[in-house]
């Protein structure tokens, strides 16, 4: 195995135990919160690990996934469970079915908003991890470890 490589593998599973072990907050608590800036973040609901996302400013994209003028593009854990509970599981790159299109449909823009909500709810748990390879690497590794249902890696 490359020697670098090796060198990030070994350090994943430290930091998803650190991660674990954070101090859970929810959204509504985020501006109390000392969080690092780069990493990755977890979303945990009643226990059960939901989606790990990465960011260089995990602060803005907790933001951007919980607060109600989030959109679309913006909040893609919430857009992601609105297409849950409508039904409509399979992403359309034509016009009709797309975000935008969606979001026309009263459904499914207030299931969005309900989602958004959800997410304030939810616990939420950041590590710091500043070098982007590893990021990647860590973010894949969390959410295979976690068994995070919401996380997809599937090419577009």
């Amino acid at each position: 195995m490359n020697k670098t490589f090796a060198r990030h593998v070994e350090a994943l599973h430290p930091l998803l135990e650190k991660l674990v072990a954070a101090n859970p907050f929810r959204f509504d608590q985020l501006a109390a919160q000392t969080l690092p800036t780069r990493g990755i973040y977890l979303f945990t609901e009643n226990g059960r690990h939901m989606y790990v996302g990465r960011s260089n400013n995990i602060r803005k994209r907790l933001q951007w996934h919980c607060r109600p003028s989030s959109t679309e593009n913006q909040a893609s854990f919430a857009f992601l469970l609105a297409r849950e509970k409508c039904g409509l599981l399979k992403a359309s790159y034509k016009p009709e079915g797309s975000r935008r299109h969606l979001m026309t449909q009263t459904a499914f823009s207030n299931a969005f908003v309900e989602q958004k909500a959800r997410l304030r709810t939810m616990s939420i748990c950041a590590v710091e991890e500043v070098d982007s390879n590893r990021q990647a690497l860590l973010e894949m590794y969390a959410s295979i470890s976690l068994e995070t249902p919401y996380n997809d890696f599937n090419n577009h």
